[in-house]
């Protein structure tokens, strides 16, 4: 089988569905090849390589032969600087512009290691915000917080992750992609009633709402970086089954898609042209981003 990309890929609603578009296209095909054609594509957004990987990872997993042909030199370097074409029959080039956050592939139990590519590959850019120390540390739990969703809420095996800082366009986006237990299905067994794909995510989002059984509450790590990413203008994207949920800014934005995406993807983007410094009022008084 061969799917051809559009011409342009980005971080956006449109820009997802072409990725759901590809996973129900290929859900059924075992024992095949599957050629993913780039002929008319001049752009995707590199941090976006973590659906990508997430998708063909489960293509192979069906004992597919995978192949990406025809990229222009542009996509291919880029694919190439950020290690992700050297997971597909690729090579690997140094990133001499040092804008990549590396394409990884995380396993389930390996918790430590995200956290030290959290803080090598995405915290210690020197693009990002200015922040204090402490609210580094807060920032990093609360990343992890979705990636430990994943493995708590998703129970899936690995976990997908890439990011892209764009100079020109003055934002940093980071990206984390689980094919696990959706939000939607899990919401709408804990809350017992049907639900939209949207209305999950904006649950589960809400502070105080969890899915999560025992003491331990989970959501508050996302909460923090709703309101990082509102104070700096950035934005979070959320996917999950039909459902997609936008933060720009303080402003929301609430989509169904067509076709279904069985898993969940969260994007975050940084604006880097803020001149801000941000710190925890808990460094003076109380838990709130300042």
């Amino acid at each position: 089988m061969k799917y051809e990309f559009p011409q342009n890929i980005r971080s956006s609603f449109e820009g997802y569905n072409v990725f759901i578009d590809f996973y129900n296209k290929t859900d059924d095909i075992f024992f095949d090849e599957i050629i993913l054609d780039l002929k008319n594509t001049t752009w995707i957004e590199a941090n976006l390589s973590a659906i990508l990987g997430a998708i063909l990872n489960k293509i192979e997993n069906e004992l597919n032969d995978v192949k990406i042909i025809n990229p222009s030199d542009k996509i291919e370097k880029l694919l190439e600087r950020n290690h992700f074409l050297s997971n597909f029959g690729g090579y690997k080039i140094p990133d001499i512009y040092e804008t990549t956050i590396k394409y990884r592939k995380f396993k389930t139990t390996e918790e430590k290691l995200f956290k030290e590519y959290l803080d090598r590959e995405l915290l210690s850019k020197e693009a990002m915000p200015e922040m204090s120390t402490l609210l580094r540390k807060k920032i990093n739990e609360s990343i992890f917080e979705i990636f430990n969703n994943a493995i708590i809420h998703g129970n899936c095996k690995n976990i997908f992750s890439c990011g892209q800082y764009y100079r020109t366009k003055k934002r940093l986006d980071f990206t984390i992609v689980d094919l696990g237990r959706t939000i939607k299905s899990n919401v709408k067994d804990y809350v017992n009633q049907d639900i939209s794909g949207k209305d999950a995510i904006k649950w589960a989002i809400a502070e105080g709402n969890t899915t999560k059984l025992g003491e331990i509450p989970g959501g508050l790590g996302l909460s923090l970086i709703r309101e990082f990413l509102g104070k700096n203008n950035g934005k979070i994207q959320i996917v999950s089954e039909d459902g997609y949920w936008e933060q720009k800014g303080c402003n929301e934005r609430e989509e169904c898609f067509s076709q279904i995406f069985p898993g969940t993807i969260v994007n975050l983007e940084f604006n880097i042209d803020d001149k801000s410094y941000y710190y925890l009022l808990s460094e003076i008084n109380e838990d709130e981003i300042f």
